[in-house]
């Protein structure tokens, strides 16, 4: 005999509402898992640029823990900071950038959706579509007939990019093999990464996308032996170029140990900034006394210091017994303080930086000049600047060529390095 029936019913009834209730978060799960293995695999991704297709090459793995995800530019693999899957609902982010990638993944095995990033002033956005499987960056050219002037980009170009602000030099230097071409261009203040893509049928089309840059080069080549044609970037900026072969030999860029001078006679550089916790270091403070010191002028958001900053760290954990001090001067987008500390600290992170971090300003070049008055100017993020035992300015660098640009990246390496033992084998 029961003693509580109507008791009984309702908890029968509560449980029956909890599982229903469960129900959906455990299809949500099944849901979640089922799109992770679907989105495993080599995927062809396209961001929508204002110049057309922006194509770039997706790969997507499981480690076992979780989703990993590349993005392949040239020789280039490029992790992004996280996966994030929810259903059919896909975040694909480059955290240290303020960048992500949410999409949907459909039933007819797409993904599509949006690629924002925060830059100055707001926030850049373009569609994204992604297409597994489809291994080829640039489609084919179909039914154009092939220009005779040019049958192969291989070797060194001296380009002309022009956009309202004038005209600036570049030095682009490609390979091709087949249709496919890999290459970069280098420029006085850094280089455009790695770059990939095709030449067919006289359309020279290239690309690169790394979470910060999104850049999409198209050039025709004409009769004449040279190249025309339209560069983008992002959602906004649009440049016309012009390229032909460079002379062997021919020195195309201004020496980057030349481009920024000191403005007192002293050789002294002084800097006064507060670190990540508040706290101002000055040039003067104790721990520089009598050290190497490299003062590196950067953004958290610069692609070229990211390339650079593996080497800073490197340089730092092999010399500072030897008497090397490091110190950052990060010039970031906001102007808001306790944002920028947020994504100075995220770059720390991503590459074990162990030397001081100071928040110097805003990353506009003018602004960040007049905040280092000993500089005649900032022309480049990142500018190096070489500092002697004896607390004067031996040399100034201007920009980085990377990894993206093969040779060059090396040369740079063993010059540099080259600077800091000569410069610590001298007395103080």
């Amino acid at each position: 005999m029961n003693p509580h029936p109507i008791r009984r019913a309702s908890l029968a009834v509560v449980m029956a509402a909890a599982l229903a209730c469960a129900q959906p978060t455990d299809d949500a799960s099944v849901a979640t898992a089922d799109s992770s293995q679907r989105l495993v695999g080599i995927w062809r991704a396209v961001l929508l640029s204002p110049g057309g297709d922006l194509p770039f090459t997706l790969e997507i793995s499981d480690r076992g823990g979780g989703l990993r995800a590349v993005a392949i530019n040239g020789e280039e693999r490029l992790p992004f900071s996280d996966v994030e899957i929810a259903g059919d609902e896909v975040t694909l982010a480059f955290d240290w950038y303020d960048s992500r990638i949410e999409a949907r993944l459909a039933d007819d095995g797409t993904l599509s959706g949006r690629w924002e990033k925060t830059v100055p002033g707001g926030v850049s956005a373009l569609d994204f579509l992604a297409t597994r499987g489809v291994a080829a960056r640039f489609l084919p050219i179909l039914g154009a007939e092939p220009v005779t002037g040019v049958t192969d980009v291989t070797g060194v170009w001296r380009v002309e990019f022009s956009d309202d602000d004038g005209t600036e030099t570049a030095q682009g230097e490609f390979r091709q093999q087949g249709s496919r071409v890999v290459g970069t261009f280098l420029t006085p203040t850094g280089d455009y990464r790695f770059l990939e893509g095709s030449f067919d049928h006289g359309l020279l089309r290239l690309s690169t996308f790394d979470g910060a840059h999104a850049f999409l080069f198209h050039a025709r080549a004409s009769e004449a032996g040279s190249l025309v044609g339209d560069f983008w970037s992002r959602d906004s900026y649009h440049a016309t170029w012009t390229a032909t072969r460079a002379d062997q030999d021919e020195r195309l860029l201004p020496d980057a140990w030349a481009q920024a001078g000191l403005t007192n006679e002293q050789g002294r550089f002084r800097f006064a900034f507060d670190d990540l916790e508040g706290t101002r270091l000055t040039s003067d403070d104790p721990r520089f006394a009598g050290k190497v010191v490299i003062v590196n002028i950067f953004g958290s958001w610069c692609p070229n210091c990211n390339d650079e900053e593996p080497l800073l760290v490197e340089w730092y954990r092999r010399y500072r017994d030897r008497g090397l001090e490091i110190v950052g001067l990060a010039y970031e987008f906001s102007g808001d303080a306790e944002r920028d500390r947020l994504y100075v600290r995220k770059f720390a992170d991503r590459h074990g930086v162990e030397f001081p971090l100071l928040l110097a300003g805003i990353s506009d070049k003018q602004a960040a000049a007049e905040t280092l008055p000993d500089l005649t100017a900032v022309i480049a993020f990142p500018t190096s600047v070489f500092i002697s035992r004896d607390g004067r300015v031996r040399r100034i660098h201007t920009g980085f060529a990377g990894p993206g640009t093969g040779a060059h990246y090396n040369e740079l390496v063993a010059e540099l390095e080259g600077l800091i033992e000569e410069l610590l084998a001298e007395p103080g």
